[in-house]
């Protein structure tokens, strides 16, 4: 599968034509402990920059941006029900939603793991 980051650090792992989104690990470790996690309803559509969910933590209140667009086919019930899941396991089962997408070639503008770790160098 396929991984690919946004310089606000959400990823987005394509699956088919189902593309799950989340928050990368350096993003949770930013936040803090989060304590609250917003997500949004199945058929919510979206473009490339919206915004997707809100995440609050000790710290602040953060908007999650979909990298990519499409429809929300689901949220994951397990981090609202327990929102340290994000931290614990940002990318695996920390995942926020995942879309329908809508256009596969979105994905080009997103950084690959290589280009993300350099990224995370410069900050």
């Amino acid at each position: 599968m396929t991984v690919r980051y946004t310089k606000d650090h959400e990823w987005v792992r394509l699956d088919g034509e189902v593309a799950t989104i989340g928050i990368s690990d350096y993003a949770q470790s930013q936040l803090g402990d989060v304590v609250f996690v917003d997500l949004p309803a199945p058929g919510k559509k979206v473009a490339a920059g919206d915004e997707v969910a809100v995440v609050e933590s000790v710290k602040a209140a953060s908007e999650v941006y979909a990298p990519i667009g499409g429809e929300v086919v689901e949220g994951n019930q397990a981090i609202a029900d327990d929102p340290s899941l994000v931290n614990r396991e940002a990318q695996t089962g920390g995942w926020f939603v995942k879309l329908k997408i809508a256009d596969k070639a979105e994905l080009d503008a997103l950084m690959d793991q290589a280009a993300y770790d350099a990224f995370l160098k410069t900050l």
